[in-house]
């Protein structure tokens, strides 16, 4: 029964180490990257005058009335 705190806090240190590094890496392939490709497709052919005008002509804004 001698050290057997330090043996298992050994085993759970490393162990929750590779865990948080395991979430870590799905975290960045399964959301952020995809969330990134996504943005830049997005943007790639995004008119921002064009959404403006849109939104202009639905009421959107006060300051802007529809023509």
């Amino acid at each position: 029964m001698r050290r057997l705190l330090a043996r298992r806090m050994k085993i759970h240190l490393f162990g929750a180490f590779f865990v948080s590094l395991g979430c870590a890496a799905l975290y960045k392939f399964g959301v952020a990257d995809p969330r990134k490709r996504a943005y830049a497709e997005f943007y790639k052919n995004y008119d921002p005058m064009k959404d403006f005008e849109a939104m202009r002509a639905a009421g959107v804004f006060e300051s802007a009335p529809p023509k």
